[in-house]
């Protein structure tokens, strides 16, 4: 999958969680990353900045690995 702007995905838990973006911050994400729909705002080398508009919160940057088309 080619993550690019505008693209409608998820995080996805297995390479999320463990990773070294989560050892470095708060490990317990909410669980709406890995159940709502995200739109790729912006892609810049191998990270996606993702607004998940289901719930009032702040956008978040993602390794694009970390992403999988929302189905």
């Amino acid at each position: 999958m080619a993550i690019k702007k505008g693209s409608i995905v998820r995080a996805v838990r297995e390479k999320l969680e463990n990773s070294l973006e989560a050892k470095a911050s708060d490990q317990r994400f909410s669980s709406y990353i890995f159940e709502t729909k995200g739109e790729v705002m912006d892609v810049r080398g191998d990270y996606a900045f993702v607004k998940f508009g289901k719930v009032p919160t702040p956008n978040i940057w993602l390794r694009v690995d970390q992403l999988e088309d929302f189905k």
